[in-house]
């Protein structure tokens, strides 16, 4: 851990987007570009805080941009909310997390490779194989994996060496 004070890291707020086929795998972005160069993360990106967007339609934007589908925002459905204390030394995240409500069709995607990097279908089983970034294998991907169509909110502490969380509510959906 390096010497800054946390109480100057600027704050960022996010979109991940969980895109699922018929067969439960999940889209998954092989990311060209920083952060997480090399890394394998949902797409999603920074909400348009400057222009006063809501983290719903940064999500409908990041799906059209990144992935060429109009998705309707009563399709998406807002799966957890995670703060993220220092990540990386660099930022303070708030990251809003969002499940698309029904299967996306492979042939739906048009481009599989765009400047942020390339897609890839991936079984859930192996997404904790894939390189992705530590926050996303300890915490948030066991917490979105269980609570597809519920709701969670987690703090993670990066600031710390461990890293600590705290899940502060959890809703799983009922099956019935």
């Amino acid at each position: 851990m390096s010497n800054h004070d946390v109480t100057t890291l600027p704050y960022r707020i996010a979109v991940l987007c969980y895109l699922y086929d018929d067969q439960d795998q999940l889209l998954m972005l092989h990311r060209a570009k920083s952060p997480n160069l090399g890394m394998y993360s949902p797409i999603g990106g920074k909400v348009e805080v400057s222009e006063g967007e809501s983290p719903h339609d940064g999500a409908v934007r990041e799906i059209s941009e990144e992935v060429k589908l109009d998705i309707p925002r009563d399709l998406l459905h807002l799966t957890g909310i995670v703060s993220e204390k220092a990540y990386e030394n660099e930022h303070h995240w708030l990251i809003f997390i969002y499940e698309v409500m029904r299967p996306i069709a492979h042939d739906e995607i048009v481009d599989m490779t765009f400047n942020e990097g390339s897609l890839e279908w991936v079984k859930i089983d192996d997404i904790e194989k894939l390189d992705i970034p530590e926050t996303d294998r300890k915490i948030l991907w066991p917490l979105v994996n269980e609570h597809r169509g519920g709701f969670f909110m987690v703090h993670i502490d990066c600031s710390v060496e461990p890293m600590q969380w705290d899940v502060r509510e959890s809703h799983k959906r009922i099956s019935h």
